[in-house]
């Protein structure tokens, strides 16, 4: 299976930021995951939240930030600010893999005009079913994945609707299901979220999944 660093490993960094890019990298995830949206100056940065409340000493909407002043804020007392994805991609060797997580609608173009320019190897994956079809109509060629954590979303057969080339379900749904063996059969890839427990990930081992994706570096150890 492949490792995935969700947010750049956010238990051992400080999450989606440049710091935590650099240091997924260096603990040897095979892919680093990221969250992007649009900033008020119309930048695409990396940011999970729809607020920066949580994770930086600042307050609001990232929609209500210039990118100049995001940079500014404090991710997490580490120092870093909120990155570009600009500044993170130029972080990734093109060995190391990226997933670029759509938080919203509006960005798809702008992703797939700076992934046209990055080396390696990228996905795009997102809950909404809409910002995959943009990513899509900009460009068909980059790999997107349907992120989901219900049965009702019918996740393997909406990633084939999508034209997607990874469903990213939720861990329990593939131990509930035989959902693996389904997207295997329709040639999709599974690569699962968010493992805590290597036992749990010996267990996705078993069913077949292909990827896991972890906060922390040390999880398939």
């Amino acid at each position: 299976m492949r490792l995935i660093a969700h947010r750049g490993f956010a238990d051992e960094a400080p999450e989606n930021t440049v710091p935590a890019v650099e240091h997924a990298v260096a603990a040897g995830a095979d892919v680093v995951e990221v969250d992007v949206r649009r900033c008020a100056s119309g930048e695409v940065v990396v940011h999970h939240d729809e607020t920066v409340d949580r994770v930086t000493d600042g307050s609001g909407p990232v929609g209500a930030h210039t990118f100049d002043g995001l940079q500014a804020l404090d991710v997490l007392d580490s120092g870093a600010g909120v990155p570009s994805l600009a500044q993170v991609l130029d972080a990734i060797p093109p060995e190391v893999a990226v997933n670029v997580e759509l938080k919203e609608t509006g960005v798809a173009a702008d992703v797939a005009a700076l992934l046209a320019d990055h080396e390696g190897e990228a996905m795009v994956s997102s809950f909404d079913q809409q910002a995959l079809r943009e990513m899509r109509e900009a460009d068909a060629a980059v790999p997107t994945a349907f992120l989901t954590d219900r049965f009702r979303d019918r996740p393997v057969a909406t990633a084939r609707d999508l034209g997607c080339s990874y469903v990213h379900p939720h861990y329990r749904l593939c131990l509930l299901s035989r959902l693996v063996e389904r997207a295997h059969d329709a040639g999709i890839e599974v690569n699962v979220w968010t493992i805590r427990h290597a036992a749990i990930a010996r267990l996705l081992a078993l069913r077949g999944v292909d990827g896991v994706t972890s906060d922390r570096s040390g999880i398939l150890d």
